[in-house]
């Protein structure tokens, strides 16, 4: 997917063609999230679903759940593990975002190097 060590480096057409498919992987990453979230608040809590949505779409986002509480078991384990989920997408997302231009920058900086 990258370039090796000693490659030239990527065109701009290649690299934000790059860019686009870490963008369009990370969009599907997040709306697959968030879907998963939104159908488990609605079946454990029986949720109206914009409150799911709102719920899955605040915890993705890292600001946390908003009311209405919780009132059932299911629905707490849920919570509970969606939002550790929850917070790993938010990492994991953010490492797809960044890979193209680090490693842009890092063989960059090994080509500059080796001249």
């Amino acid at each position: 997917m990258f370039e090796r060590r000693h490659a030239p480096l990527a065109t701009r057409e290649v690299y934000a063609r790059r860019l686009l498919r870490h963008v369009g992987f990370t969009a599907a990453i997040i709306f697959g999230s968030l879907i998963i979230g939104i159908l488990g608040y609605r079946m454990t809590e029986g949720m109206p679903w914009i409150d799911a949505y709102l719920n899955a779409a605040m915890l993705l986002g890292g600001m946390g759940p908003v009311g209405p509480e919780l009132s059932t078991t299911a629905g707490k384990l849920f919570a509970g593990v969606y939002s550790l989920y929850a917070g790993m997408v938010v990492l994991v997302a953010a490492s797809i975002l960044i890979a193209p231009a680090f490693h842009r920058f890092i063989h960059r900086f090994h080509l500059e190097k080796d001249k």
